[in-house]
């Protein structure tokens, strides 16, 4: 009964210890995707993987455990950002009416497109090789938009003759020529007023 006991209790000890350090890594993980999600947007040219480590704090060996590659990194970083702007939409859904989570989904939309700026080389050669699928993600943005307008149609505070294709083209429009963060005052103004277009005309009274 005792050796069952100890050996049960052994068991156990061990199973947590070695839960402890996955979950040390994956947030370990975690911290250096949302550093270099940070520099990626604040870059006017690609950093280097070692001048992402420094930021992160950590030895480039460290950065290369986790990421291998600067493409594993891009594509880690690419795809983290598809996941904000998909589950999002739903999630801001749920916290606020479809007009102003229309809203705030663009602030996300731009937070993407100026994460892209700084790993465009890598990006734009990983899309050509086929390792991102550029058709698949437009397909998702798409459904997030359209999702967010359904709600706004229903509720009557979006315009029904809008497509998530007149949105989304708006967009990258609006931060081609307002690329932040220099010109984030300018992208706001911008799409506020895009905002007031997607809004039903008041009616006479």
């Amino acid at each position: 009964m005792d050796d069952r006991n100890t050996n049960g209790a052994r068991s156990v000890s061990v199973e947590v210890g070695s839960r402890a350090p996955r979950a040390d890594a994956a947030r370990n993980r975690d911290q250096l995707l949302a550093v270099a999600t940070r520099v990626f947007m604040s870059a006017d040219t690609e950093p280097s993987m070692r001048a992402i480590a420094r930021e992160a704090g950590v030895g480039i060996a460290t950065l290369y455990r986790h990421f291998p590659t600067r493409e594993s990194l891009v594509d880690a970083v690419y795809q983290d950002q598809v996941v904000r702007l998909t589950t999002g939409a739903r999630e801001l859904l749920g916290q606020l009416p479809p007009a102003a989570a229309m809203r705030r989904w663009m602030d996300l939309f731009g937070d993407w497109i100026a994460t892209k700026n700084g790993m465009l080389d890598t990006l734009l050669a990983m899309i050509e090789s086929g390792e991102i699928t550029h058709a698949q993600t437009r397909t998702e943005l798409l459904t997030a938009v359209t999702t967010i307008l359904d709600a706004g149609r229903a509720a009557g505070d979006l315009r029904s003759d809008v497509t998530a294709e007149d949105i989304t083209a708006s967009l990258i429009g609006i931060f081609t020529v307002t690329p932040r963060p220099e010109h984030e005052a300018k992208a706001k103004r911008l799409l506020n007023l895009l905002m007031d277009g997607l809004r039903p005309a008041a009616q006479p009274t």
